[in-house]
């Protein structure tokens, strides 16, 4: 599932998403229904709910739904799904349009550009590069066999030829390099480090970046340098579906017994909605924790914070009209402790949020930083 705020900018006239000049041409050409196969799934993202549309029995409708700014969920549970009704989880899908438009316009991609798409699905993204950049300069990475043979299938029908790669995407593809630019359709947790040897120095990696503390991630437009570095700003917040090899996996529960640290908080709990600062801000800190809010029927709600490393958790109860929170945490890490100072240091420096926030990534693993490469947080 590719989210993300609402867009800025203007539809072009017979189009519901707006589209940056230099690509009009290509959706123009393009439309995202040629990739659509006849049974999709059309994602409500004010109720979060996902319905089957089937072109067989209502073609109105999956007309309308081809065309509207929506994400269109084209496959659940790696393939494992059967049926009309929705699965468990959105595996692949054909992304929301002005996002699509957003990403490709901030790809910076000029004709003549080499190009690496890391995420295949549908193959309309691709085709879309391949309109304006030529067949030649882009190159496609499908993990799953079934949905890379669906796009290459797609692809020569709509009359375009990218190469057209099934394999893991973290390995990219030598053959081809080095790139001008690498664009990746879901989310990560670490960029790959083939990515960075792979696109030539001065060249971008686009890409959703995120941590575990939350499922959302922010666009990252990394550039570069000729010491095997990256660095560069995020730009807006979104959510894809995760790289299945860096999904989130929960821990086990700590075994029993041991001591639980009960204390106290005067902190108020910040607002830890999807698109919210502080949660994405705070996993950048927070490293190999993630976390869960439950609501309580009295209408207080526990803030749960999971390690990911060692046997730890912690939980702080939130009651509104309360100065002093009631707080516990148990294990080999003290998650509150690093909770609360997260919190003072975004407080600090005036709650920032993604538009401040960048990224550097080295042979060795990654920092965030504030306002500046040397800002490091």
């Amino acid at each position: 599932m590719t989210l993300a705020p609402e867009q800025e900018g203007r539809p072009a006239p017979g189009r519901s998403f707006p589209v940056a000049d230099q690509w009009a041409p290509a959706f123009d050409a393009v439309p995202r229904s040629l990739f659509l196969p006849d049974l999709v799934w059309a994602h409500d993202m004010a109720t979060g709910t996902s319905r089957p549309v089937d072109r067989t029995s209502d073609e109105a409708g999956w007309l309308e739904a081809a065309a509207a700014d929506i994400p269109i969920v084209t496959q659940w549970d790696d393939g494992a799904h059967h049926g009309t009704a929705p699965g468990t989880v959105p595996t692949s899908s054909a992304s929301q349009p002005s996002l699509v438009a957003s990403m490709l316009d901030r790809l910076q991609a000029e004709p003549g550009m080499r190009v690496i798409e890391q995420g295949t699905g549908t193959g309309w993204n691709a085709a879309l590069l391949a309109h304006r950049l030529g067949d030649a300069n882009v190159t496609t990475i499908e993990i799953d066999p079934q949905v890379a043979a669906y796009a290459r299938t797609r692809l020569h029908a709509a009359g375009y030829r990218p190469r057209t790669v099934c394999g893991d995407g973290v390995l990219g593809h030598p053959d081809g390099a080095p790139y001008d630019r690498t664009i990746a359709t879901y989310g990560l947790r670490d960029i790959p480090r083939a990515w960075i040897e792979q696109t030539r120095p001065g060249g971008m990696i686009l890409a959703p970046f995120g941590t575990h503390y939350s499922n959302a991630d922010a666009l990252v437009r990394l550039t570069v340098n000729t010491d095997g570095t990256a660095t560069g700003p995020f730009l807006q917040q979104v959510e894809f579906m995760k790289m299945r090899s860096q999904r989130l996996t929960w821990p086990a529960p700590p075994p029993a017994g041991g001591t639980v640290i009960e204390t106290t908080t005067a902190h108020a709990l910040p607002p830890h909605g999807k698109f919210d600062p502080f949660p994405f801000a705070a996993g950048l800190r927070l490293r190999d924790v993630t976390r869960a809010v439950q609501v309580h029927d009295d209408g207080a709600r526990t803030l749960w914070l999971y390690s990911l490393t060692v046997p730890a958790w912690a939980a702080g109860t939130f009651r509104d009209g309360h100065d002093v929170h009631h707080v516990r945490q148990y294990g080999g890490r003290r998650l509150w402790d690093d909770f609360e100072r997260t919190l003072t240091w975004w407080q600090r420096a005036g709650e920032p949020g993604v538009e401040r926030l960048g990224l550097t990534v080295t042979p060795t693993g990654w920092h965030a930083w504030l306002d500046d490469p040397d800002q490091p947080i």
